[in-house]
């Protein structure tokens, strides 16, 4: 017998973020997704990432910022690269924002906690869908970039896991080739030996 749980992930992919549309989760889902986000691995319980709920006014306001950003980078933009970088936030109806925001512990290391932050994105993710959402997760340019990252309400320390932009979608998503599972694993033998 299948599991409805393992029909589900099966058929877990990412919508074309122009394509998702009101309505968003509200607030009483929203709350259900981050508890569900929460609850990852996280070795000593040090709670090493936070979320950033962005909608309504505010993703247009991050649009405004970033393409200010981007012109401050690369010069005069032209009014389709503009456009590029106003709409960055506001092409779905809601975008949530994964933190990295790592503690100081002489036990555990940051990678182990930016892997949690990893993991807190995949549940967000599967949480929305579960909702009845379809999701895309990016991080993109002004994620790497210091200036960007104040913008987006994030601490000199803290780093971006990802954007999920979350909406409703009408249609089919895309198929795209997946990965030959034979091909990524193989039984323990021993030593790597080069």
């Amino acid at each position: 017998m299948t599991s409805p749980i393992i029909e589900f992930m099966l058929a877990r992919s990412s919508a074309p973020i122009l394509e998702l549309r009101e309505p968003a989760p509200g607030d009483a889902e929203i709350r259900t997704m981050l508890t569900i986000a929460s609850r990852v691995p996280d070795h000593g319980r040090l709670e090493p990432w936070r979320f950033i709920v962005c909608r309504g006014d505010a993703r247009h306001r991050i649009g405004e910022q970033l393409a200010e950003l981007a012109e401050r980078r690369e010069g005069p933009l032209t009014e389709g690269r503009r456009n590029q970088e106003l709409t960055r936030f506001s092409r779905a109806p809601l975008v949530i924002g994964v933190v990295s925001s790592p503690k100081e512990n002489p036990k555990i290391p940051q990678w182990e906690m930016f892997l949690s932050g990893g993991a807190a994105a995949m549940n967000l993710i599967v949480a929305a869908n579960a909702l009845g959402y379809k999701t895309n997760w990016i991080t993109n340019w002004y994620s790497d970039v210091e200036e960007g990252r104040r913008i987006l309400g994030l601490a000199p320390h803290e780093r971006v896991v990802g954007f999920v932009h979350i909406g409703s979608f009408d249609g089919d998503v895309p198929e795209r080739p997946r990965p030959d599972i034979g091909k990524l694993y193989s039984e323990y033998s021993g030593p790597w030996e080069g």
